[in-house]
Parts: structure tokens; C-alpha cells; sequence
């Protein structure tokens, strides 16, 4: 059964509501994940494990940080000073703050998110951290609120996968950006295709899970929309640790009858990808 679109991007919003209200994770119950964290493990350890520093975290505001990524775009993204950058569903901000710290005060950051609640607490943070160069708008990343080749760089986090319409998404970034503009993507990719019980489960798909497409369609998808130099500059595969432990997932393996070997099996396959592509131009 194919899922539908409206019921998922409900989910995915209602979870990530939650996310920002309880200073946790969107997933499950207060203290479980969503592409990122596990019940015993902090925000900033999930963050760690995801590739930030120490030194990145102590860097941004501390309720700029959910632990909800799956890698660190920023450090791949190679800012420089002075350029504009976009962050595709940025959260409570965590890569804005820290993009913001790299193109400097003649730079700037706009971070976009569906989550009116979560535009609520980034822009808190701004406010907090005094950040004169970030700003955040509400709005989806299929439809950008963003002006035609206004942006240098695009960054995105663990937020396409759970796009049900990702070919447009990358349509929308390579309109945004100016001719010779990049885009860097931590995203979670799959080694081999999930079962269809796990495909139709609107569960699963929030937890980054169903919503993830096979490695070489994703970077297909990215080359389609009209960028060049597609290459993939870090994969790993996906911490187990980091959703094993979830009740929503170990809820959901119960109720599709997987056992925890096949559970395991499945996460497995999961990858997470660190991938760059430019705008063609200049």
C-alpha cells in the first residue's frame, strides 16, 4: 500500500513539533529519536556520533541542538566569508549557527522549516545568541520561500529522506542557487531495498527509515535536477545504536513481527551519506 503524502507530512510535522516543544527528539516518546538519538544517549552524544566536535557544540546555543541529524554538512561544505547559505529543514538551527560562524558577518544564513514550532524555538535562539546574520523562515523545502539564484550554498541535514517528493526538492535547490553554487547533504541512503511492510509504514517513515531511497537513485535524483560533480565525500553506515533502542521502532518491528535479527538486518542496510553537487554556471 503505497503511503499518502498528506499523512505523512502530518506525522513528520506533528513529531517534529514535539521535538521542539519537549527539547527532545521527534520520534516516539519524549526522550526517543528521530534520525539521530537513542533513549540512553544525550543530544550531544548523538551529535558527536553524527560528526560534530566538541568544540562545534559548545559553539552554538544549547537549545539550537536536538540531536536529530545523521551527519555535519557544514564541515563538508567548505564556507567561505561572505556567502549566503540555506539550510533545507533547519530545525532548532544547529547548522545555521555554526554556518553562520564560518561566512562571518558579511555572510548570511536562512534556515527554512514546515514546523512552525520549531521556527519558534530557532528564532529564540537567534535571539539569544545575538546572531545578526541568521534568519529563519516557515515554509516547505519542495516549495522554498527563497528567491531564484539568490543562494551560494545549500546544506541539509537528515530532512530530504523524509521528503515524499524528493526530485522536486533538488529542482527547488538548484533554482535557488546562483550558477556555480553547491549544495552539501548528510542524508540517510539504503544498500538494498526495505521490505514493503517496512515501505508502507508511516512509523517507519518518520523515523527516516522508509523514506530513504537506494544510494544510486538518490544521487540520480540529484544529477536529474540538473547538477554536476555529483560525488560522494563520506558514507558510513548508520549507527544501529542510535534507533534499536527506540520504542516507536522496536514498537513498529512488533507490530510488522520482525524478529530483533531482522530488525537489526534491515537498519543495517541503512547508510549515511555525506554528498556534494553543483550548480552548473559562472
Amino acid at each position: 500500500m503505497k503511503l499518502k503524502e498528506t499523512e505523512i507530512k502530518k506525522q513528520v510535522r506533528s513529531r517534529y513539533a514535539q521535538a521542539a516543544k519537549t527539547n527532545s527528539s521527534c520520534c516516539g516518546p519524549v526522550s526517543s529519536p528521530c534520525c539521530g538519538g537513542a533513549m540512553d544517549v544525550s543530544q550531544g552524544q548523538a551529535s558527536q556520533i553524527a560528526g560534530y566536535t566538541s568544540e562545534e557544540l559548545k559553539a552554538v546555543p544549547e537549545d539550537a541542538n536536538l540531536g536529530l541529524g545523521c551527519g555535519n554538512p557544514t564541515a563538508l561544505a567548505g564556507l567561505k566569508a561572505g556567502e549566503t547559505v540555506l539550510d533545507l529543514g533547519a530545525g532548532a538551527g544547529i547548522d545555521c549557527f555554526l554556518a553562520a560562524q564560518r561566512v562571518g558577518p558579511s555572510g548570511g544564513v536562512i534556515g527554512v522549516d514546515m514546523t512552525p514550532e520549531m521556527i519558534d524555538r530557532a528564532r529564540e535562539n537567534v535571539r539569544k545568541d545575538g546572531a545578526a546574520n541568521v534568519e529563519f523562515r516557515l515554509g516547505e523545502i519542495e516549495n522554498l520561500p527563497v528567491a531564484d539564484s539568490s543562494v551560494d550554498v545549500i546544506i541539509s541535514n537528515c530532512v530530504i529522506n523524509l521528503s515524499t517528493d524528493k526530485p522536486r526538492v533538488f529542482r527547488e535547490a538548484f533554482r535557488v542557487l546562483r550558477p556555480g553554487g553547491r549544495i552539501m547533504v548528510s542524508d540517510l541512503a539504503l544498500k538494498k531495498p526495505l521490505p514493503k511492510e517496512i515501505q508502507s509504514s508511516v512509523e517507519a517513515y518518520v523515523a527516516c527509515i522508509a523514506g530513504a531511497m537506494a544510494k544510486e537513485d538518490y544521487l540520480a535524483v540529484i544529477r536529474d535536477a540538473g547538477f554536476q560533480d555529483v560525488e560522494i565525500l563520506s558514507e558510513k553506515a548508520f549507527p544501529a545504536e542510535l534507533v534499536l533502542e527506540d520504542p516507536s521502532v522496536t514498537g513498529l518491528a512488533k507490530k510488522l513481527k520482525l524478529s530483533k535479527k531482522d530488525l537489526e538486518g534491515h537498519i543495517s542496510s541503512v547508510l549515511s551519506l555525506g554528498i556534494k553537487a553543483v550548480k552548473p554556471g559562472k
